[in-house]
């Protein structure tokens, strides 16, 4: 299986829904935890990066790069 690949300010989908009714996140910080941000209501959570790629779905959008 290939390792998912995601970035900071990337959008990503999870596989299940937050209770706004949105499965659209922000991931906000990257480390050993993953911070991410409900764009639904910008409630923001963190959980540890093993976690965080069992339940992320996909790369719904590629974040823009500092330079």
């Amino acid at each position: 299986m290939e390792a998912k690949q995601f970035g900071i300010n990337d959008v990503v989908e999870m596989k299940k829904q937050h209770p706004c009714g949105t499965n659209s996140w922000k991931v906000i910080r990257m480390g050993a935890d993953i911070r991410i941000k409900c764009l639904g209501c910008d409630h923001s959570i963190m959980i540890p990066r093993n976690e965080f790629t069992k339940k992320m779905k996909r790369v719904i959008q590629q974040g823009e790069t500092e330079s």
